[in-house]
């Protein structure tokens, strides 16, 4: 494993939920020895990071956001033992491990809100102000509420305390009082622990809320900055070069406050240019991109966005206005399922209209915008969803590895699974690893060239980026260069060719990135519809 303390930012990062990938032991769940069994498939694909989704013990009510606790493996993905098995076979093959935190909340089965809710509990004492109590609900009534489609408040009433309890979640997650230093303390010892089994990185869940004042909403309050800031100095002196990504949804210029001065998060989600590659694509204009990215400022120089098509959560429209946020679920949520709180529950596939051209347009903007890439698990085969499955399960179905009634998932019958497999023009037969792997125009074959050419050319991770001048609107057209090499990106946005004027000093010869061929760039290109093209000099 190399020590390069940057490493995350030329990295390709992969998410994935293991009850989701492999499972070895027959009982239709996903294990970590499921994944392990699948590295190198991963290796293959070119990941240099595997993000883990939860892997805490906890009811899933949430699935595993809701922890009951810290410092184990819930039992149905294995043990310690497995875990350390991952990343010791992860490390062998060059690949990093990124573990989740979830330090606003616990599930209301954690031994710590036992003990807090009951003043009869022989450790009440101890943990009566590990949660944020009140004896009304009227407190920090100008925060808004997340979840508008289940929960009516941000309060809950516990009997057995006979008091409220905060909570900017479920109702079954009460939210941890960090105004107590000994709950500050125990998220430190939660993070050291994970370092200690071998994570690299921890990826931090929703690090906004963890403060409440009074008069505010009761988010990004400077006190989470100061925690935040204690916990990198924490893990900066504990195990350097472990990498920490924050989950804040947030316009660019409020969330770079979570870099700090380069003394915070490492890495940040850019939320808002995501819901405008899709914008773009669906208005065959580059126009709401430009405008993100011309609105998102500069950040310190260690630190990196982090870019994404699609992950384990709805496609969150939160960062767009209420105009553009009907035309999109117009667009792409035409029926009412598809619809979830403030987003979209589908796939990529569904959503691009399972056109492989259109996928493979989206994944090369993911690839060459600013940014780390995260590819979320079977989007680089085209997975399908099933939006009847609740909440967001529709998009945490099983991986589809071959043709077979399991899917190469499990050894079980299919209907012991977690969750069916999809059916129809998305399910196995049609879509699975084996075989894209073996058709050399698949879409699993192209992103796996997309990323091993970005491997190739750091500029891509942490190189300048400048827009084509006077490129049609259908096309996202922009130069990535550093002192090494000089980069031509050019996207068609549309269904029909476009041609693109190159002006005089981006004229001359290139190299095409894919086949390697040269290409005299002469007064202008011709894009085929939906085309892309990555040049270099």
């Amino acid at each position: 494993m190399t020590n390069n303390l940057l490493w995350y930012k030329n990295a390709i990062f992969y998410e994935l939920n293991v009850k989701a990938f492999g499972d070895t032991n027959g009982d239709g769940i996903g294990d970590l020895a499921g994944v392990t069994a699948h590295l190198d498939y991963l290796q293959e694909l070119g990941v240099d990071a595997v993000w883990l989704l939860p892997l805490n013990p906890s009811p899933l009510r949430d699935d595993g956001y809701d922890v009951s606790e810290h410092f184990s493996v819930h039992p149905m993905y294995g043990s310690l033992d497995d875990f350390r098995a991952l990343v010791d076979g992860a490390h062998q093959r060059g690949i990093k491990i990124v573990v989740e935190l979830i330090p606003n909340h616990t599930s209301d089965q954690h031994p710590w809100f036992q003990a807090s809710r009951d003043p009869n509990h022989p450790e009440h004492a101890r943990y009566r102000d590990y949660y944020v109590w009140a004896d009304n609900d009227q407190g920090y009534n100008q925060t808004r509420i997340i979840f508008l489609d289940t929960e009516k408040s941000n309060w809950s009433y516990d009997p057995l305390r006979k008091a409220y309890f905060w909570h900017r979640f479920f109702h079954h997650q009460p939210d941890l009082n960090y105004d107590n230093p000994e709950v500050q303390r125990a998220m430190l010892r939660v993070v050291q622990f994970w370092i200690d089994q071998g994570a690299d990185g921890i990826r931090v869940d929703a690090p906004p809320y963890l403060y409440e004042r009074e008069g505010t909403n009761c988010e990004n309050l400077p006190e989470t900055h100061v925690y935040l800031k204690r916990l990198r100095a924490f893990v900066d002196a504990y195990a350097p070069g472990t990498m920490l990504l924050s989950e804040a949804n947030m316009w660019p210029e409020d969330v770079i406050q979570y870099f700090g001065s380069g003394d915070e998060m490492q890495m940040n989600f850019h939320f808002p240019l995501m819901p405008r590659i899709f914008m773009a694509l669906r208005k065959a204009d580059r126009s709401p991109i430009a405008w993100i990215l011309e609105r998102t400022p500069a950040i310190p120089e260690n630190c990196q966005w982090c870019t994404f098509l699609r992950n384990h959560d709805e496609l969150t429209l939160e960062m767009v206005t209420p105009e553009d946020r009907q035309w999109m679920w117009e667009q792409y949520a035409p029926e009412p399922r598809m619809k979830l709180n403030m987003g979209i529950r589908r796939r990529l596939a569904p959503l691009l209209d399972n056109d492989q051209r259109k996928i493979e347009l989206a994944n090369s903007l993911l690839f060459t915008l600013p940014g780390t890439p995260v590819l979320y698990y079977g989007d680089e085969i085209g997975m399908g969803d099933n939006i009847y499955l609740h909440d967001r399960n529709g998009v945490r179905t099983p991986m589809q590895w071959d043709s077979s009634p399991s899917a190469g998932f499990s050894t079980a019958p299919a209907e012991k699974f977690y969750a069916p497999l999809i059916e129809g023009a998305f399910g196995p037969q049609q879509v699975n690893v084996q075989s894209q792997r073996a058709n050399p125009r698949s879409l699993y074959q192209s992103v796996r060239q997309m990323i091993a050419v970005r491997k190739a050319h750091p500029v891509l991770g942490s190189g300048g980026f400048t827009w084509l001048p006077d490129a049609p609107l259908g096309v996202a057209a922009y130069t990535r260069q550093d002192p090494d090499e000089s980069l031509l990106i050019l996207n068609n946005l549309s269904a029909e060719p476009q041609v693109v004027q190159i002006t005089a000093g981006l004229q001359g010869e290139y190299a095409d990135m894919f086949s390697g061929e040269t290409v005299c760039v002469e007064s202008s290109l011709t894009l085929q519809p939906y085309g892309y093209r990555w040049l270099v000099r």
